[in-house]
């Protein structure tokens, strides 16, 4: 039997959903920025926002298969 979540789980889980792109984008900015620096070149930090633009929509594709999954029953 499939228990229901309750709002503020429901809340909880979605407003992480709402953190979860600008996070991932500005920590893969800032590590390669940090990384640019290091090494002195000037393409890193384009190269890890685009892996921490692709983590977010990664999370966010994750939580929303799993939400449809657990109401689609199946």
């Amino acid at each position: 039997m499939k228990r229901e979540k309750s709002f503020a789980t429901q809340v909880g889980e979605y407003s992480n959903l709402a953190f979860a792109l600008p996070v991932s984008c500005l920590v893969g900015y800032a590590i390669g920025y940090y990384l640019d620096r290091y090494f002195e070149t000037h393409f890193l930090y384009i190269v890890f926002l685009l892996l921490g633009v692709a983590g977010g929509f990664l999370q966010i594709y994750k939580q929303i298969s799993k939400d449809d999954k657990d109401n689609n029953g199946a």
